[in-house]
């Protein structure tokens, strides 16, 4: 259980607000081509697959089948899916590999949010006996945290705007943002959040390749090495949570070793505005942090892939040089409701 694990390769597709001529296999083939390419493995190569996907999002029962056509029917692959953010299900390949049983894996997860309505799909997470029959959608809890957040003096409105005006200025570098520039703030979507606090919808696809040791070293110059990583959960019920703190976020970092050593970056799964504020209070991130340099999910956020764009994006950035220390999160349900944490690290330079 000693193996060192490292991130040697990242891609994801154009985060577009409509993809309705694409299949999903249409959708995440060129990704898994191009993550592959960058490595030289081919599909052969591969000891583990792991895909993260939604059937509420596709509408039909055991839609991540479909999808391995993307990952091709022939050599036969070990594969594994999780109803969750693909995040997940790197964590289960990185446990994978920890184990012995493979040295690559190959992580990927998708999401088209376009065909339906999201806000009304995602009230399917919530507690089915008390929240859900009242169909509070996902914006109108994230404007509760909000508000919660504000009452608390934490915040104000100014400090939720400043959070989208960066990151989006930050998204004009990133070619697969979906939403980058100067936008304006708007008006009032669920109050106090405003339609520039809120992400956009859209579809889109991620995936990324693990390898165990010194084959991490020879499939890329510089590999990301997981040095740890830890997810936990919150109470189901929003009514005895604290909404302007993440406990399991800071647990879950604490597990991973974020404060064992400073972070110079750090890519947050925050679809919110209000989020960020709550988790860099969480995950004790200073000013001189560079958090979200891609734009976040404030820029693109996927479902079901933009927790494995934060992972695929901070190790991107150990990749290039960019970063020695990153921190990577993702989360899923209602106001942070379940965190991810992962510390990447580059070799020394």
């Amino acid at each position: 259980m000693t193996r060192d694990i490292a991130v040697v390769a990242f891609a994801q597709s154009d985060h577009r607000r409509t993809s309705d001529e694409l299949s999903e296999v249409e959708l995440l083939m060129p990704v898994l081509h191009e993550v592959l390419e960058r490595t030289g493995l081919r599909t052969a190569d591969i000891g583990f697959t792991c895909s993260g996907s939604s059937d509420y999002l596709a509408g039909r029962a055991f839609s991540f089948t479909l999808a391995l056509d993307g990952v091709g029917a022939w050599p036969p692959l070990s594969e594994s899916h999780v109803e969750m953010d693909g995040a997940w299900a790197l964590y289960e390949a990185w446990t994978k590999l920890r184990t012995g049983d493979a040295d690559t894996a190959l992580v990927y997860s998708y999401g088209k949010s376009s065909p339906g309505s999201l806000r009304d799909v995602l009230t399917r997470q919530l507690d089915p006996y008390y929240v859900a029959p009242l169909w509070p959608d996902s914006v109108a809890l994230a404007a509760l945290q909000a508000q919660a957040l504000l009452d608390a003096g934490h915040a104000d409105e100014p400090a939720l705007a400043a959070v989208a005006a960066r990151s989006r200025a930050d998204a004009v570098t990133n070619s697969r943002a979906q939403v980058r520039g100067a936008v304006p703030h708007g008006d009032y979507l669920v109050r106090p959040l405003r339609t520039g606090d809120c992400p956009p919808i859209g579809d889109g696809a991620a995936a990324v390749v693990l390898a165990a040791g010194d084959l991490a070293r020879r499939l890329c110059p510089r590999p990301a090495w997981i040095r740890g990583i830890d997810h936990r959960i919150e109470a189901h019920s929003l009514g005895v949570r604290d909404l302007t703190d993440s406990p399991s976020a800071r647990l879950a970092a604490e597990r991973a070793g974020a404060f064992e050593r400073p972070v110079d970056t750090a890519e947050l799964h925050a679809p919110f505005t209000s989020q960020e504020i709550v988790l860099r209070r969480a995950l004790r991130l200073g000013d001189d942090v560079r958090v979200n340099p891609s734009g976040g999910a404030l820029a693109a956020n996927p479902m079901m892939a933009a927790g494995l764009v934060r992972v695929g994006e901070a190790a991107a950035a150990v990749h290039r040089g960019a970063s020695d220390r990153a921190l990577a999160h993702a989360t899923s349900g209602p106001c942070l409701q379940q965190n991810l944490v992962a510390v990447l690290e580059g070799d020394p330079r």
